[in-house]
This record gives C-alpha cells, structure tokens and sequence, in this order.
C-alpha cells in the first residue's frame, strides 16, 4: 500500500456519478472518514464533470483512462466489467480495492466480507481486492451471524422482496413512470390487470408497477437466477459454511428502495424465539422491529429485523422478516466500513 499521509488517505470512487457511488461519497463526509485526496472516476461521457465533496469541487476522470498511482484505497462501483477491467490494475498500483461489482466474489483469493460478520477475513488480502457482497445477501447476513454461532445453522430458505433501486437509477426511473400511468386507473386494474396502458416493459419483462417480478435477472444452474446463486454462494462463503443449504426465490417489488428477506432458518441445536431476539437485540448493525419495513429501513444504516416465531416444520427452525437499505449498508456502507475495519487492523 501506499504511504499514508498524516492528514488522511488519498481515496478514489469508480463510478462516483452512480446511486452507489454518490452515496459513498457522502458517506465519506458523514462518517469523517480520513480523506486526505479524494479522486473520483466515471465513464467517460461522465468525465469532467464536478462533485462537491467537503465543501470543494472535485472533477471526475474517466476511469479508463487515469492513472491510479498515489491511492490508498479505492471503491469500485461501477458494474462488474468495469471491475474485471481495472480492479488488478488499480491494485497493483498500491491502493486496496473494495469493489461493489460480483465480479470478485466467488474468487477463491479476494475475501467477501461483511463488517460486523466477517471481518477477520481481511487480514489476508492477497491481491489487493475485496468484495462486497450483493445486497440482498447483506441484509441476511448480520442476522443470521449471531443465530448459527448459537445454534448452527443448517439450511435457509429464503423469499426476498427487492427494490428498484437495486437496477439503478433505470430502475427507479421505469417504477416512477408506470406508477403515474397506473395512478388513475387503479379501480380498472383490481378487475382487469390489462386495464391500464403501463406503457412497454422495460428492465424487467412484465410491468414493476402494482405487480411482482419473480423472475428477477438471467437463469443460471437449474432454473434458479443469477441472483438467487448469489444468496446461495456469498451465504456459503461469508459464514464459512460450505455445505450449507440454501433454496431461494427473488423477487422484484414495486419499492423504492429496501431489500427485505423472509427466511425460514433451520438450525442444528434447539434456538427458543427468546433466545433468537435476546441475541439480535445485541447483534451490531441490527435493530429489532415489530414491523420490518423498506420505509422505516432506507435511509437507515441498521437492519431491521421482525415477526420472529418458531418454524413448526423443522425440528429446529425459526421464521423471520428482514428489511436494510439496499444503497445504504446493501452497498455504499458496508464498503466504507470495509475500508474502516481494514485502517484499524493496519493501525
């Protein structure tokens, strides 16, 4: 790594003119993370535009172009071929790459990390990466951290009920226009779900507006989605169990923002709801909530977590309802923490 100035660390965001991206830098200023230089990197139809960042305008550099050297750490939030095409290189020019993208997280060498979860897997960083996980996964994982370390967690099966905002701003975009379509023709729409023109779908291939999706992204192994392996395999990895059973089904929402999970969790030993509550009121970044809710979660840092009751098909199971801020700690927070965790282990 570089030589940390005393002042602070020299910073960068790829794809700091995304959701994500915007929300880390101000992140940054909100948790006075130390910034010595800030840089920050978009496409190049975004280059040369300007940012404010601690009252001063930063101008951003095309990502492919720039020249890394001087960085101490870098946050990359700018899909997944942006990060294969220039996270090594990024790395091997001294600065820690925390990358937002899946590209990283299956690789056997790059560690997948949750700050209050994992974060031990940060002292080995052998090529300079770390990943952070997909946002639906990282709603799940401080809950279920403290559940299996009391009880060992055996199989989930989870729903989840994801946000637009997890396509970007396209997808908040394409809810907002097919809900002001819909508005007037609500009543025609209880008795006919053709009954009101919501225009052409775009992003997902039926209409998001007063509907579901369950086919949320590409199919991958087995009819299962891309996203579904996701919680699958970053659940495996995060909690170091690699055999653990996961069957899951994800689901787009006509929500703003907040991912939610409902989870039917199997343990190997007994786990009261008691228990389970009297762990999770004490978990970091958990909050107990007698209703989780996307509302009450966005804009929050915490995961809400709720409705927690004995599951009567399993020997040991329990059934619960998560809720966190799929920008928030599902992407921009958790990378800062990441970042937070790595500088402390340095100091």
């Amino acid at each position: 790594m570089n030589n940390q100035s005393q002042s602070g660390l020299n910073v960068g965001i790829v794809g700091a003119t995304g959701l994500v991206g915007s929300m880390m830098l101000s992140l940054l200023a909100e948790r006075q993370f130390p910034v010595n230089r800030l840089r920050l990197f978009a496409s190049p139809r975004s280059a040369g535009n300007r940012l404010s960042f601690a009252g001063k305008d930063v101008v951003v550099e095309d990502a492919s172009a720039a020249d890394y050297s001087g960085l101490d750490v870098v946050f990359f939030s700018a899909g997944g071929s942006t990060s294969k095409a220039l996270a090594e290189k990024v790395a091997a020019a001294g600065a820690l790459v925390i990358d937002n993208s899946s590209a990283w997280r299956s690789d056997p060498e790059v560690p997948l990390v949750v700050a209050e979860v994992n974060p031990h897997a940060l002292r080995n960083i052998p090529k300079g990466i770390v990943a952070n996980p997909n946002c639906t996964t990282m709603a799940a994982m401080p809950v279920l951290k403290p559940l299996h370390e009391a009880a060992g967690l055996k199989r989930l099966v989870a729903s989840t009920y994801q946000a637009v905002s997890g396509g970007g701003l396209e997808g908040i975009e394409v809810l907002r226009k097919q809900v002001v379509a819909g508005a007037d023709g609500c009543a025609a729409l209880a008795q006919n779900g053709k009954g009101v023109d919501l225009g052409t779908p775009e992003k997902w291939v039926v209409p998001i507006a007063y509907n579901v999706v369950p086919l949320n992204y590409v199919l991958g192994e087995d009819g299962y989605t891309e996203e579904e392996l996701k919680l699958r395999d970053e659940s495996r990895k995060i909690l170091e169990l690699p055999d653990l059973r996961v069957a899951a089904t994800c689901v787009r929402v006509p929500v703003f923002t907040g991912h939610s999970l409902s989870m039917n969790v199997e343990f190997e030993r007994p786990l009261s709801v008691e228990a389970a509550l009297d762990l999770l009121k004490d978990a970091p970044g958990v909050e107990l909530s007698e209703v989780p809710n996307p509302l009450d979660a966005t804009g929050k840092d915490p995961v809400f977590v709720g409705r927690v009751r004995r599951d009567p098909t399993v020997e040991h199971g329990l059934t619960l309802f998560v809720s966190g801020d799929n920008l928030r700690k599902g992407a921009a927070l958790n990378a800062v923490q990441i970042a937070e965790v790595w500088l402390s282990q340095k100091g």
